[in-house]
């Protein structure tokens, strides 16, 4: 390696409105000692990842990856890795880690929020504003209720942590039960959740879209959810059946929804969701938060000393493809 050749290279790429500077400053602060160099043009990505060891954006195209003699780690940006020349990486034998967790403490955050704003039932105060009224309601409590959420990922997880102190009965539903976590019970999606969901308040789902969870809350489930019941989705709009969702909303068979996440998406202006009062819609941007490319640059600056002090590419946080295999 010559005196101009870097040691990390920050692909172009912008994720909730910032680009990615951001985790080439953070990643700089980390490592002053290191050349941390920010591609901004098709051009620079194809000229830098030549030399470079390291590299690190939220998708890498094929025709700077066929340039990428030297790589031997490609850090995504993003947490979903689909998008990605998986096969290619691993072929030429370059790590692969991905961004899970970055977005756990706000995506927590707003689903926590919403539990709150319909535990108290402020979207009602928040109606008789709009009207000028001065008029009482009596709000409810989210003390001593059962909050179930399905998905045990870094989101689910926080969000449960952040549930503690609210005295409810937390129930985590995750594909590998076995492993416990943060919760009075842990279910795997092989267990009868009918059992859970009949004494659920809370439904929060913070789960992959997969199979297995593809209208997972169908017309069976909304029967049998209790009528105080609240559906919380940060997930992915399909794990939920809308139509099925609307009947429930609209026959007062549930008490509401909080949606960051529709099927449809986008929600088209006219449909039916929009003019319910007992939902909230949000444009899909629970994951939006500042820290974004800090939190993934400090992912990657720890799996850095990792490297310095094994010397090896395996084992490091978040990995998806490892050198070898």
């Amino acid at each position: 390696m010559t005196a101009t050749d870097p040691d990390v290279v920050v692909l172009r790429g912008t994720a909730h409105g910032m680009d990615s500077e951001r985790a080439a400053q953070r990643l700089r602060e980390h490592f002053p000692e290191k050349d941390v160099r920010l591609a901004e043009t098709p051009a620079e990505e194809r000229e830098l990842i030549e030399s470079a060891p390291v590299a690190t954006g939220l998708r890498i195209d094929p025709e700077v990856l066929s340039k990428a003699d030297s790589l031997r780690l490609f850090a995504s940006a993003s947490a979903g890795v689909g998008h990605l020349p998986l096969e290619e990486l691993a072929d030429r034998d370059v790590a692969v880690t991905n961004a899970s967790g970055v977005h756990a403490p706000n995506m927590a955050e707003h689903v926590l929020g919403n539990i709150l704003v319909f535990a108290r039932d402020l979207h009602e105060g928040w109606r008789r504003q709009s009207n000028n009224e001065w008029r009482h309601f009596r709000g409810g409590e989210l003390n001593g209720s059962t909050v179930t959420v399905v998905g045990m990922g870094p989101i689910g997880e926080r969000t449960l942590e952040l549930l503690a102190p609210f005295d409810v009965e937390r129930v985590g539903v995750r594909y590998t039960p076995e492993k416990g976590g943060p919760a009075e019970e842990v279910l795997g999606y092989d267990d009868d959740l009918h059992d859970v969901f009949a004494r659920s308040e809370y439904v929060v789902l913070a789960c992959p879209l997969t199979d297995t969870t593809e209208g997972l809350l169908d017309e069976q489930v909304f029967r049998t959810l209790p009528p105080e019941a609240v559906v919380v989705n940060v997930a992915r709009g399909p794990v939920v059946e809308t139509d099925a969702l609307v009947a429930a909303l609209r026959g007062n068979k549930i008490r509401g929804a909080a949606l960051d996440v529709t099927d449809p998406e986008p929600l088209p202006a006219d449909h039916a969701l929009w003019d319910l009062e007992n939902v909230l819609v949000t444009p899909h941007n629970s994951g939006g938060t500042d820290e974004y490319w800090e939190r993934h640059a400090d992912i990657l600056a720890g799996n850095l000393e990792r490297i310095e002090e094994t010397g090896s590419y395996a084992g490091l946080e978040n990995q998806v493809v490892t050198p070898g295999e």
